[in-house]
């Protein structure tokens, strides 16, 4: 996909607006996208040319700079229509923020112009190969003095890969001879997405997001200028708020979720549900025990939702700020949990609300609860826990790894 210009957002609350708009339209369409695997190319190039996909480029480049809360916000509303189309952008938003961090001017000017003018950015960082997935194996490589680089490897789960400009290549240096006099470690390349010997396979298979393009990249032989590193450990390696902030999209995909099944869920009960003949009534609403469970299943969205707001402002009052960034961070790891939890019960629950009708395959209803469980895998909720306990009673900030 080519960028080919974009409106440009300027406050919180035209972006807002705009994401509202958008998801309202993306909605109507979700399941059947879903159903048929239909990749949502036109929605995306939609969302580039709203402008939303820039909102966080600095204001001095011309771009509205809004927080990690409002971004938060904008993924929360496109994922309570389509969780599908709100992942896409997450490696987008992430890699901006790490241009931000780490680029040097002349980079930061050259990509987020682009971002500007309507350009996508995804991710081609995890690997199947190592013992856990910090382990990379993909290398970029001196050629020609140092001065230019090769990249060699293999990446999975590469969203948004099949709808992007812009690849963010997360590799090792392979410098062993040090005559790039370049700092070893992991660097982030930028290359397009179209660049020889790179190959994007549409082989996503999984059973929730199903349209996120979450294929394999492999990479051959690419060639890279010096100009396209970034190095990766100014954000990953210091105490900086880069962690915190892409963990709260994670956050609010999947509170948008839980928001997605039970306004479903509610539209079901309400218009087609039949009542339990035990309950003596002759509406599905009616129904004591329905209306419990309505009542159980609304206050853990609101818990949700309200901490991902708080969260959100944690990580805005982190930006700049070192010593503030373990707690944005522990604020954050909360909402990830509630997150996890909402979107998994109440996807779930939408059919023990519904009741028969609503598991027709023709309705699609399980694209919530798919998607919910899939996209929950990413960084377990299980160490959330962990960071959250140590924290409290060792004292001691989460670490520095960029997924917390």
């Amino acid at each position: 996909m080519t960028a080919v210009g974009a409106a440009r957002i300027t406050s919180a609350e035209q972006a807002r607006e705009v994401a509202g708009q958008l998801a309202a339209e993306f909605a109507l369409d979700a399941a059947r996208r879903d159903a048929e695997r239909e990749l949502p190319v036109g929605e995306i190039g939609q969302l580039a040319a709203s402008g939303l996909l820039a909102v966080t480029v600095p204001a001095e480049l011309g771009g509205a700079d809004l927080p990690p809360s409002e971004v938060a916000e904008i993924v929360r509303l496109l994922a309570t229509a389509d969780p599908n189309i709100a992942q896409i952008p997450h490696s987008h938003f992430v890699y901006v923020n790490l241009l931000k961090l780490a680029g040097s001017e002349s980079q930061r000017h050259r990509y987020l112009t682009a971002v500007l003018d309507g350009g996508q950015i995804a991710n081609a960082q995890s690997e199947r190969g190592g013992a856990t997935i910090s382990d990379i194996a993909t290398t970029v490589s001196p050629i020609e003095g140092g001065q230019r680089f090769r990249i060699d490897g293999v990446k999975y789960y590469c969203t948004g890969s099949l709808f992007a400009d812009t690849l963010a290549v997360l590799t090792r240096l392979d410098d062993p001879t040090g005559r790039t006099g370049l700092p070893p470690g992991q660097y982030v390349a930028f290359l397009p997405a179209n660049a020889p010997g790179v190959r994007i396979v549409d082989d996503w298979n999984g059973f929730g997001q199903r349209t996120t393009g979450s294929g394999t990249v492999a990479f051959e032989g690419v060639a890279v200028e010096r100009a396209q590193l970034v190095p990766r450990s100014a954000a990953v390696d210091a105490p900086t708020a880069y962690g915190a902030s892409a963990q709260l999209l994670h956050a609010a995909i999947d509170t948008g979720i839980a928001r997605g099944a039970l306004t479903a869920a509610t539209a079901f009960v309400r218009d087609k549900s039949r009542p339990w003949f035990e309950a003596q009534v002759t509406r599905a609403i009616d129904d004591p025990l329905v209306i419990q469970r309505f009542g159980e299943l609304a206050v853990t969205l609101a818990a949700a939702e309200s901490t991902l707001v708080t969260a959100g402002a944690a990580v805005d009052g982190a930006l700049g700020a070192p010593e503030r960034v373990a707690d944005a961070s522990i604020a954050v790891a909360t909402a990830k949990v509630l997150a996890d939890r909402a979107a998994t019960e109440i996807s779930s629950a939408l059919f023990e609300v519904s009741g028969t009708r609503s598991a027709a395959d023709t309705l699609n209803l399980s694209h919530f609860w798919r998607n919910a469980r899939t996209h929950t895998l990413h960084d377990p909720v299980r160490w959330k826990y962990q960071n959250i306990g140590r924290t409290l009673l060792h004292g001691t900030p989460p670490p520095l790894h960029g997924v917390i």
